[in-house]
This record gives C-alpha cells, structure tokens and sequence, in this order.
C-alpha cells in the first residue's frame, strides 16, 4: 500500500556557526526530514543528523553572490514538501532575525501546507557573548540594538544614526561593506572614542577578531583583511570582553603617556 505524503515545513534555525550550538529540537527535526534545503552559513557536519536518504539541497546565499534566489528557495519548500513529505529548511541563526523566515512560512501557508519553526541561537548575541563581549551589563548598558546594515534598497539602515545618538550596544549584521557609513554616523554623534569590534566567522574555527574605537576601525579592519560574513558590536561592553582587554589597556596606557 502506497503511504499518503503528509506536506511539512519546518523552518529550524542551526545557530550562530558552531555545529554544538545547533538546539536538541533542530537536531530532532532533522532526524524526521525527507529534504533538508540548507544555507551556506551552515556547517556541513549538521546534515549527519538528517537521514542519510533525505535528499540534502544548497541554496545559499553569499554577499554578492545569489545561488538560489529567495522566490526559488520559497519554491522549492513547496515542491518537494507536496512531493516527499517533510522538508527542513535549515537557515543560520534563527529564521525570524533577518532570516526572511517570516516571508517564507508566508509563502509555505498560501499552498496550505503545515509549517513549523524551531528557534534558533542567534549570531548577534551568540557571537559577542563567545568572545566574551557581554551585550548588556549593569552600570555600562541597559539595551541593546540589532541592526542590519543593508535595507532592501542597500542604502545604509537609517536605524544606525539613532542608535549611534544612544548609550545602548548596538550589534550590526551584514555591516562589513557599509562600515565607512557606520562609523560616519558614530563619529556625526561624537563617539570617536567609542569602543567597537568586527568579528568574523564567530563560533568557528576561522573566526577573526578585530577591535578598537570609533575613529580606528576602519584602518585595522583593513589591515586585518576582515571581511563578510562578520558581525559588528559597538559600545562600552566591548571594552568588558577579557579577550580584547589587553587592547583597550594599550589604549588608555598611551593616552597617559
């Protein structure tokens, strides 16, 4: 007897990078895909936990470089989810933090197909916090802000200059190429002394750190070779992180001199 197909999409969020920062709720609805149609941010050991006759998928995304367009992504959900059954749409991060996971279930529920989503660790806190920058911290930050550099018209994200104007950690994604704009809009605030780190490829093993202030950034950015993907945190609380002490404490100690 033919089984009936059952369509579902679960949207699951793998987390910031490292494969042991995935959730046990991921890793089990990985354990019950059909089809796992997965992001380039994501690390390749975690389609181990989909069965090994569950058609695995890329289409990802890189800066510049669309390999899968969203509308083809949001197609394919369909597809193969009234075809084979359970589809798991692996994304980094969590799907509803500039994950257009949103506009994917949106999508997924037009052809009444059943959806879930299984949150995942998001980058923006996840990386700061693995290099020891806390995001809030009593005395030095009530707030934090997350902030996607680039709008869907790719001009810098208004959000950032009145962010700049606050006392609040301001984590920023997708920022790498817009950081003359970003610090444009921190020194406009008079924060030029304002600590600020760029990391890239946190959690993993190709993780890169660079920190200093307002008014350095850009020239230790470049001479670190520092690019996307790569996670900006600008705020007091970076001069918190016991990695990135000793440069801080260089700072200040040339400052007295």
């Amino acid at each position: 007897m033919i089984q009936k197909v059952k369509p579902k999409v679960t949207l699951v969020g793998a987390g910031p990078g490292d494969p042991e920062l995935i959730t046990l709720k991921a890793v089990l609805a990985l354990n019950k895909a059909d089809v796992v149609l997965y992001d380039a941010l994501i690390d390749k050991s975690l389609l181990k936990h989909a069965p090994a006759q569950a058609i695995k998928i890329f289409v990802g995304k890189r800066v510049g470089k669309h390999s899968c367009p969203q509308d083809e992504t949001n197609r394919l959900c369909v597809e193969y989810a009234l075809k084979l059954g359970h589809v798991v749409r692996l994304k980094g991060g969590d799907p509803f933090v500039f994950g257009r996971g949103s506009e994917e279930i949106d999508y997924i529920e037009a052809f009444g197909i059943t959806t879930e989503v299984v949150p995942g660790i998001t980058s923006a806190i996840a990386v700061p916090g693995s290099v020891g920058i806390p995001v809030t911290k009593r005395g030095v930050s009530e707030s934090f802000w997350v902030i996607t550099a680039t709008t869907t018209n790719s001009e810098l994200s208004r959000d950032i200059a009145i962010a700049a104007q606050s006392t609040a950690t301001v984590v920023i994604l997708m920022g790498t190429k817009k950081l003359p704009e970003i610090v444009e809009s921190y020194l406009n605030a008079g924060k030029a002394e304002l600590p600020i780190a760029i990391i890239q490829s946190g959690t993993t093993k190709e993780e890169k750190i660079v920190a200093g202030t307002i008014q350095d950034i850009q020239a230790k950015a470049k001479s670190s070779g520092i690019t996307a993907p790569a996670i900006i945190i600008a705020g007091e609380v970076v001069r918190e992180s016991y990695m990135l002490r000793d440069i801080y404490q260089e700072v200040v100690s040339l400052e007295i001199r």
